[in-house]
Formats: structure tokens, C-alpha cells, sequence
């Protein structure tokens, strides 16, 4: 079952069960995954966490303008679409990872983070965070 399909589904399930927040939530991603689909994109994965990035970012500016029920609304529905993405890599996975794409690109300083994160990104296939992925590299070749 694609992620649109799950969407779809918990969708009805909470128009059934009468949780307006959690109606609108789900439609809108509905909505981005469509709109993605139509693109012929097709990568859901990423649309998840696009979305999931957009009410993150959305909460902290919220936060920081002083409207914390706001922000708290913004983190609820990161978190609703936090749970269509697949279950994230560990430390410990993403440290393999790591190691594998900076042995495999032959990177021994931080002016090659580039050929390692072009590497380490497809792996991840959406298990890590970006900035988590690229954090862990720096330290890597950093250190």
C-alpha cells in the first residue's frame, strides 16, 4: 500500500471517528501527495518529509513570535506526518553509513563532504534527516 493510500484510509477513519484536526492534517498531505503524483515526481518519501519539514519550521517561527499554541499545533501535525515515513535510522546505522560512502568516495578531509553526502543521501532513502546525515559526516571527517 503506497503512502497516499494509507493517508486515504486513516483519513476516513478519522472523519469517522470526528477528529476535525486530524481530518485536515491528513488532507492537506493527501493534497501534496497528488500534487506530486500529477508532477510525476513520484517520490512520496520525500513529499512526507517535506511537509513534515514545512510544520516544523513553522512551529519554531511561531515560537519565536511569542504564539506557542500555535507552535504546539504546528509540532502536532509534524508528528501526525512523522508516522507515513519510514522508521529512521539509528546512530549507529547512520555511522555505517557514513563510513561506507566516505570509504567508497575516498574522502579524507571536510572539503570533500559534497561526494560523501552525494553518496549517503540515496542510501538514507529518506531514514535520516538531511541535516542529521550532514551532521554526521562533518564530525566524520573532521575528526
Amino acid at each position: 500500500m503506497s503512502i497516499l493510500e494509507r493517508v486515504q484510509t486513516d483519513t476516513r477513519e478519522a472523519m469517522k471517528a470526528g477528529e476535525r484536526d486530524r481530518v485536515g492534517t491528513l488532507r492537506m498531505l493527501a493534497s501534496a501527495l497528488q500534487q506530486d503524483a500529477k508532477l510525476g515526481d513520484g517520490d512520496e518519501v520525500a513529499v512526507v518529509q517535506r511537509e513534515r519539514k514545512k510544520r516544523l519550521e513553522a512551529a519554531e517561527a511561531f515560537r519565536q513570535g511569542g504564539s506557542e499554541e500555535r507552535a504546539a499545533t504546528e509540532r502536532s501535525e509534524a508528528e501526525l506526518i512523522e508516522a507515513y515515513l519510514p522508521t529512521q535510522l539509528s546512530d549507529a546505522e547512520l555511522d555505517e553509513l557514513v563510513d561506507a560512502a566516505i570509504e567508497e568516495a575516498g574522502a579524507s578531509g571536510p572539503a570533500e563532504m559534497g561526494k560523501v553526502m552525494s553518496l549517503a543521501m540515496p542510501r538514507a532513502g529518506g531514514r535520516a534527516d538531511g541535516k542529521r546525515v550532514s551532521a554526521a559526516v562533518r564530525d566524520r571527517l573532521a575528526g
